[in-house]
């Protein structure tokens, strides 16, 4: 019985320990202390909740990132990245993830494995195709993909069902696929230019 009692505490204890950094709602992650230096921020790494390395000059995506396990919001926009790593995903906090403004030609095909993202921004690349898997960010409320070479919605953001806002404005789409898309997300505010007579 005594052994049971202390395996049961040892549970509850590790419990409170992963529960020593929840996830923020959006307006205490928007108020959080922000670092703006990698190098400061590998120094307490389990501390840091919210990260921006924006207009560094970062020709590819910094793999030190990985190290700050309970990062929940990154921002790398307006660099020169052209790819993201598919280990990204080992920053299962990360709520908020904004890419704008690189040279992105893909995104991970496991994108999907980021559970807890509900604000991703990727305006401003060459994006062309959007992995099947994305449809398992169940919890995304806002998703940009503005200014892209996108050619490619899978049936899976059908499952989107948070998904409140999506803009797609400069980005060449018929009106049959415009409406397939917006058929998918029937719930959701869709930006789109004016419809173009392409073939996809």
């Amino acid at each position: 019985m005594k052994r049971l009692l202390v395996l049961i505490f040892s549970v509850l204890l590790s419990g409170f320990s992963l529960a020593q950094t929840p996830l923020l709602d959006s307006v205490a992650l928007a108020l959080y202390n922000e670092y703006t230096d990698l190098k400061e921020a590998l120094k307490q790494p389990d501390e840091v909740i919210k990260l921006s390395l924006r207009k560094q000059g970062l020709k590819e995506f910094p793999k030190e990132v990985l190290k700050l396990k309970n990062l929940q919001y990154l921002d790398l926009s307006k660099n020169k990245i052209e790819s993201l790593p598919d280990s990204i995903v080992q920053l299962k906090h990360l709520q908020v993830l904004i890419v704008s403004k690189n040279e992105l030609v893909a995104l991970p095909n496991n994108i999907g494995s980021l559970s807890n993202l509900r604000y991703f921004k990727a305006g401003q690349n060459q994006i062309a195709r959007i992995p099947f898997s994305f449809g398992n960010l169940e919890k995304l409320e806002y998703l940009d993909f503005w200014d892209n070479e996108l050619d490619y919605f899978p049936e899976s953001l059908n499952k989107l069902v948070n998904l409140e806002v999506m803009d797609l404005r400069n980005i060449l789409i018929s009106q049959d696929n415009q409406n397939y898309i917006q058929g998918l997300l029937p719930n959701t505010k869709i930006y789109f230019s004016p419809a173009c007579q392409c073939a996809w």
